[in-house]
């Protein structure tokens, strides 16, 4: 009896230790019934140019994944905020998040990029960055796989232009004495303090206030974020710059990633892909609208800096790329440059 008794506990632990062993390996299991749930979480309105493009990922996925993948997305920081959303998306509390890109200095000082004046030259080179190896890079890099982090789409908001109430900007001397709010990164800092103006760092939702009340004189923003923020009521004049840009790029929690079965994850690859399409496009609409918008009101006297006039503060933010060019690394900044 004992030593069937012994059989039997020996036989139970092999049994246990099988069925862990083996659980690591097995993926997912999908069905209508039993979808697998991809929680979206992102900080925008529903009615945003992020928001449209998330709801529209979550019913193409819904419709060539025939109902076994689903997207819940929660817009409007309902479950996180800009502050949460990235820990929530490395403890797995979420699946998938669409943060500005700066966001994720963090884990990688290399996506300060987006701050770097005049690295872009237009839209197309945007474009051909999102869709290059060296954009690759950045989403895959190993610094975002050892936090369980995949980057998976480029998502755009726009080129950044300076609005402010002192008087017109043109020139680098034509900053001098002027202060900026700012996003924080001291990439930034080193911007502004290259063109000799002021900046301070004040939240997005606070910057209305603080234009309105003269505890800063200005701020850089897309046509979109001016128009949307409502910034005219309380600016006098708007340089179309094209200086830096805000943008987003989209993430997932890389184990739940791997976790899929391959042909969903690659339906939900397609979907994110022509999501993305539509993000681009919705974000180049909406930005030509808000300009209009801006021009419209008659609020804002609308300065258009010539060529000649944007090489000029090129050169006095050089600084800039003398200081960060190691951090950011010229792989990629090089990388960036060449593909015009």
């Amino acid at each position: 009896m004992k030593k069937f008794t012994l059989i039997s506990i020996i036989s139970l632990f092999m049994i246990l230790a099988t069925a862990c062993s083996g659980g690591t390996e097995k993926k997912t299991i999908a069905s209508k019934d039993n979808p697998i749930i991809i929680k979206f979480s992102h900080v925008t309105s529903i009615d945003s140019v992020k928001g449209k493009a998330a709801e529209r990922f979550a019913e193409l996925v819904k419709e060539k994944t025939d109902g076994k993948a689903k997207v819940e997305v929660y817009p409007s920081s309902q479950l996180y905020g800009d502050n949460d959303e990235l820990d929530a998306l490395v403890s797995g509390n979420v699946h998938m998040i669409a943060p500005s890109v700066t966001k994720m200095v963090k884990l990688d000082p290399r996506w300060q990029y987006v701050d770097m004046p005049y690295l872009f030259k237009d839209q197309e080179h945007v474009h051909k960055f999102f869709n290059s190896d060296i954009a690759k890079t950045l989403l895959n890099s190993d610094k975002l796989a050892a936090n369980d982090i995949m980057g998976v789409a480029f998502w755009e908001n726009g080129f950044k232009h300076f609005t402010n109430n002192k008087h017109p900007l043109k020139a680098p001397e034509d900053f001098k004495g002027i202060k900026f709010r700012a996003q924080a990164g001291k990439v930034l800092e080193a911007q502004f303090k290259a063109l000799g103006a002021g900046s301070a760092t004040i939240a997005f939702g606070e910057t209305y206030a603080a234009l309105q009340q003269g505890t800063v004189d200005g701020q850089e923003n897309t046509y979109n974020n001016i128009d949307t923020q409502k910034y005219q009521e309380v600016q006098k004049y708007m340089s179309i710059s094209e200086h830096g840009r805000l943008d987003y790029a989209v993430f997932v929690n890389k184990s739940f990633w791997d976790s899929m079965p391959e042909d969903i994850r690659t339906k939900v690859e397609e979907a994110m892909k022509e999501a993305t399409e539509l993000e681009w496009k919705l974000a180049g609409d909406e930005n030509a609208k808000s300009l209009e918008n801006i021009k419209n009101s008659g609020k804002v006297e609308v300065i258009n800096l010539t060529s000649e006039e944007k090489e000029g503060l090129a050169k006095a933010l050089q600084p800039v790329y003398d200081e960060f060019e190691e951090v950011i690394t010229p792989e990629l900044i090089n990388g960036i440059r060449d593909l015009k």
